[in-house]
């Protein structure tokens, strides 16, 4: 039982932090345009090679 004395402040730490990181991904724009960047996931960057005309 007095593992929770170091456990439970440690839990409550970590969800502070994640919660700080969550705010501080908020107001940096981070989630400013999801649509941008789906699209540029799957976007080619450049046209795929011309294939020969003659097969050997």
């Amino acid at each position: 039982m007095e593992i929770l004395v170091f456990l439970v402040p440690l839990a409550l730490m970590l969800g502070l932090a994640g919660l700080a990181a969550f705010l501080w991904s908020l107001r940096s724009g981070q989630y400013d345009d999801l649509d941008g960047a789906a699209w540029r996931a799957i976007a080619d960057d450049e046209p795929p090679p011309q294939e020969l005309s003659a097969k050997r």
